[in-house]
């Protein structure tokens, strides 16, 4: 039909509030559904649902862009120190922050999951979506997480755009980070009481290109904390 009641609309700039455009219904078209409905498969009956507030704009707020700093190495590598510290440098300087380490996620979001191959890699699958989320809400997320498989690093990466995605090398000798033991795994897991240990009987993937690789036993916390702020 060909009716002014079928309505009109006007084009808003989102930044400015500014009109910049206006317009009306002509005619209703026939059309398809955007997909098809499956019963047999859930997926089929989830779309996208695209914010009318974009990242840009959550950035322009906090002046700052989200990113993602990842923190992945051996137990006892010194990640979940270097993280607590880059917060609070971060913190320190106005910068909009969140940290999610490895022991607390599996208090929460991923206590349901335990140590086989397959509950890791689902657990670093959550990880990446969480801090994705983050990132798209203008915060700099910083996880420390072993995350023992380039594989697992890589869909976590592909979430993220060139750029926002910094991976950080813990790489701390095994015999140092097994001399801390701070939580006493690798003792456990040398007498055969802790399975599926990495670096033990578990193996862990070096990163190929991590943007920075660091070494806490040679390096001190301020001069790595330095360098990972100046790549932000």
């Amino acid at each position: 039909r060909v009716s002014p009641g079928t309505g009109s609309f006007i084009v808003i700039d989102r930044m400015t509030n500014v009109t910049v455009g206006a317009g009306m219904v002509h005619r209703m078209l026939e059309s398809e559904p955007p997909y098809e409905y499956r019963t047999h498969d859930s997926k089929a009956e989830v779309v996208w649902n695209r914010s009318s507030v974009t990242p840009e704009m959550r950035a322009h707020i906090k002046g700052h862009a989200g990113k993602c700093i990842w923190f992945t190495g051996l137990s006892g590598a010194g990640k979940s120190s270097l993280a607590n510290a880059l917060e609070i440098e971060l913190n320190r300087r106005g910068y909009h922050t969140m940290l999610l380490d490895g022991d607390n996620i599996r208090q929460g979001l991923c206590k349901d999951l335990a140590m086989s191959e397959a509950d890791r890699t689902e657990n670093i699958r959550r990880v990446g979506e969480v801090a994705k989320l983050f990132a798209d809400a203008g915060i700099i997320v910083i996880t420390a997480f072993i995350s023992p498989f380039r594989s697992d690093r890589a869909v976590a990466r592909e979430l993220f755009t060139d750029g926002d995605f910094i991976e950080v090398h813990v790489d701390t000798p095994l015999a140092i980070c097994e001399q801390r033991d701070p939580k006493g795994l690798y003792e456990k897991a040398r007498q055969g009481k802790l399975k599926d240990f990495t670096g033990i009987d578990s193996p862990y993937e070096v990163p190929e290109n991590p943007e920075i690789a660091v070494n806490t036993d040679v390096q001190n916390l301020e001069d790595i904390i330095t360098r990972i702020v100046r790549m932000i």
